[in-house]
């Protein structure tokens, strides 16, 4: 009986021991599976979205893409509002300083400064309206619609499905491609390109001259007009409390005429405005000019750090095949031939038309011997 019952106990046993090594092995597959559809589904998302090129540009360009759109198309529709806003403040400022300012010059300064005044600030209006019409009206420059087998083009756009010649980019705001593209400007709405970049830069730099006059100019009678306005605050409090307290018996304080109020505030709200668009635009301006004198674009200016970037790693030295030098870089900008024209198409009135058809763009002599690709494109 013993052997029986010791038989039958060791056979349930056995029976027990391999059902449980039976379920670790299926615990163990089934974990097994698991893993393998985990790190399966693991590589298939990142195949999805992995890119050698990536970097931190990428993926902050990716967040702000919503962004970006709702600017394109907010743009795109406010352009008009924005030139007429800068047509009513310019003009304002330009009626103040013909009703408020020029007055008070032809009365108080001698003759030479008289003389000063009215040469300079008619010659600095003329520059500033000249360059922003033409800076309005002129057309960047666009790449031909049915391109000839000679066009030098260095890559195909993927919006217009067409050679982009070197140095052009797609404006997402025009919805086609512009040469030589610095920037879409919102104050123009026009692209800054290859036709009317001298324009633009040339009415940032004479707008900023003529805030910085108006606003020296202007800097004896801001002082005043505030004091003023301080006065009339001050007057109306008192006014207000005598009004109060029925002391007619008192003689009430002076009371400024509205045509007194209009001019001291006309005053005060032309130097802050001149000020600030002064210091604002002085900054745009400056930045412009660094890039200039590198030969450079706002656009490549970002293209060209991240090639430096790249070519450092390498041990490489980049050079950028558009520049000339300081010099040959704003002589080749402004469009200067010979040494008149200097005065001829910077200080006065130039519709000439920039070096180039913007298709093709020529290399620097030491660049040409490297065999240097075109980086900036």
């Amino acid at each position: 009986m013993r052997s029986r019952r010791q038989m039958y106990y060791s056979a349930v046993m056995r029976f027990f021991l391999k059902c449980l090594r039976i379920g670790q092995r299926r615990r163990f597959w089934l974990t097994q599976q698991v893993e393998q559809l985990w790190l399966y589904g693991h590589l298939c998302l990142r195949s999805l979205f992995y890119n050698s090129f990536a970097d931190s540009d990428t993926a902050l360009d990716a967040l702000f893409e919503p962004i970006y759109w709702l600017v394109d198309h907010v743009t795109r529709w406010f352009g008009v509002v924005f030139v007429a806003l800068v047509i009513t403040l310019t003009t304002s400022v330009v009626a103040i300083v013909y009703i408020c300012l020029l007055p008070t010059i032809l009365q108080t300064y001698s003759i030479p400064w008289i003389f000063w005044h009215i040469i300079y600030g008619h010659w600095n209006l003329v520059m500033i309206v000249f360059h922003y019409y033409m800076a309005i009206t002129t057309q960047p420059g666009y790449p031909p619609q049915h391109p000839k087998n000679d066009l030098a083009a260095v890559s195909i756009c993927r919006k217009c499905i067409a050679p982009k010649p070197a140095r052009t980019h797609h404006c997402s705001i025009c919805n086609r491609c512009v040469l030589k593209m610095d920037h879409h400007c919102p104050w123009l709405n026009n692209c800054v390109g290859h036709y009317n970049h001298r324009y633009f830069f040339s009415f940032m730099l004479f707008m900023t001259m003529g805030c910085i006059y108006s606003s020296i100019s202007g800097w004896d009678m801001f002082w005043e007009a505030y004091a003023a306005i301080e006065k009339m605050k001050l007057l109306d409090k008192e006014k207000l409390h005598v009004t109060a307290n029925q002391t007619y018996s008192q003689t009430p304080p002076p009371i400024f005429s509205f045509r007194q109020r209009a001019f001291h505030k006309s005053i005060v709200y032309a130097w802050v405005l001149c000020s600030s668009v002064a210091v604002a635009l002085g900054a745009l301006m400056l930045w412009h000019s660094a890039l200039i004198t590198r030969g450079e674009t706002s656009i490549e200016r970002h293209i060209n750090r991240k090639e430096k970037k790249r070519l450092q790693k390498k041990g490489k030295i980049f050079r950028n095949p558009y520049s000339f030098g300081p010099l040959g870089n704003w002589k080749i900008f402004l469009g200067i031939e010979r040494q008149r024209h200097w005065i001829t198409r910077v200080l006065l009135p130039s519709p000439h038309p920039p070096y180039g058809s913007g298709l093709s763009w020529e290399t620097p002599p030491c660049v040409a011997q490297q065999k240097t690709p075109l980086l900036a494109i």
